[in-house]
């Protein structure tokens, strides 16, 4: 095996994902005693330490995305496949039918299309653009069929299977846009004005598993369907200002402390600059390789956040390629099961001397492989 500057592991995995070493180095620190002499795992979710805790989160939310005051901003379970429901749920009362942008590779598996099947128990879901064999790029939107009567039209904003991320924001003239910005919410500076509601759940880009940060415009507030249950009435947690229930205060803590990272590393502004920078620095790797490695997806379409590529040669030679990878401490790297290769997860916790590690690997590993340039 060639020697690697590798000096630690260093995980790639679409998520949950790499939390700043920063960040849980304070949490180990103030497990026992997060300032009141208890753990926050021991607190009273109605207790003002906690109700503290609580604000704090959703006030350097609304800080480093710039929201508006006239969006509530709502910390709620279920992830996004309860958010895929919560949605449809909360947004009925105009209309019973809704645009979906699907951006997918198949049927299954993909989380614009996970979202569009679970819509369609509620209400009827129009489909954008017809479901390609090979999705590697988005339309153009001259194309789309949307619906000006759809309750809301719905897209996520970067697919972590397929690599695919949207260079624009969807123009649906006056129809709420809703966006599932899971994988890529705090990578970039975006205009929040232009939604209606966007999703994201934190085991990416805000903390550990456990809450999905809503963002919400307040006139789509106040007439949840009857069918809505109330852990996930988007009304009801903004009047008890997401403490409806027993959260999860250990994950609204870390969540706190993460965002309070980013804005000490430079806000959103930064964390854009090192997305470009280590995504640059892979793509370039990529397409200086003579074709050695490849990338499926369209140039103007590929993310900035989840990267797949793939070996020339073929399936054994990616799975060697993952197999010393492994052996070097690189984690969770193979693809998804619905794409097979190789796939690169790089979050705002992902530096980019960690990226230079990855692709000073690919170099070498390609020059100790000549045969599969063949």
């Amino acid at each position: 095996m060639a020697q690697s500057s590798l000096k630690q592991v260093i995980n790639f995995g679409a998520g949950p994902a790499k939390i700043p070493k920063q960040v849980l180095e304070q949490v180990k620190n103030e497990l026992l005693d997060c300032g009141c002499g208890i753990s926050v795992m021991e607190l009273s979710h109605r207790s003002s330490e906690y109700t503290a805790i609580n604000n704090r989160a959703i006030q350097l939310y609304r800080e480093l995305l710039d929201i508006p005051e006239n969006y509530k901003i709502l910390l709620m379970q279920g992830g996004g496949t309860g958010a895929f429901a919560s949605v449809a749920l909360n947004l009925l009362h105009r209309g019973d039918k809704a645009d979906y942008i699907l951006t997918v590779l198949s049927s299954t598996g993909v989380w614009s299309t996970k979202a569009a099947k679970e819509a369609s128990k509620y209400l009827k879901v129009n489909h954008v653009f017809p479901k390609p064999e090979k999705f590697n790029g988005i339309p153009d939107q001259s194309t789309w069929n949307l619906d000006p009567e759809a309750a809301y039209v719905y897209y996520c904003d970067n697919e972590t299977v397929n690599g695919v991320e949207f260079p624009f924001i969807p123009e649906t003239n006056g129809v709420p846009l809703v966006c599932d910005m899971s994988s890529n919410i705090m990578t970039k500076v975006f205009d929040v004005t232009k939604f209606g509601v966007v999703i994201a759940c934190a085991q990416k880009n805000l903390g550990p598993a456990g809450i999905t940060a809503i963002i919400i415009r307040e006139d789509l507030l106040g007439k949840p369907s009857p069918l809505c249950p109330q852990v996930f009435d988007y009304t009801l947690f903004t009047q008890e200002n997401s403490l409806l229930n027993t959260p999860p205060t250990l994950i609204v803590y870390i969540f706190s402390l993460v965002l309070q990272w980013v804005k000490n590393q430079g806000g959103l502004v930064a964390m854009e600059a090192n997305s470009k920078a280590k995504s640059g620095l892979l793509y370039k790797t990529i397409e200086n390789s003579q074709g050695f490695y490849s990338c499926p997806v369209a140039k103007d379409s590929r993310s900035r956040i989840t990267v797949p590529f793939c070996l020339k040669a073929g399936a054994e030679a990616d799975k060697q390629f993952l197999k010393e990878a492994q052996d070097l401490g690189f984690l969770q790297l193979k693809g998804h099961r619905l794409v097979g290769g190789i796939r690169a997860a790089m979050y705002n916790a992902m530096t980019l001397d960690e990226v230079a590690i990855l692709v000073e690997f690919m170099t070498k590993f390609q020059e100790r492989n000549p045969q599969y340039s063949a």
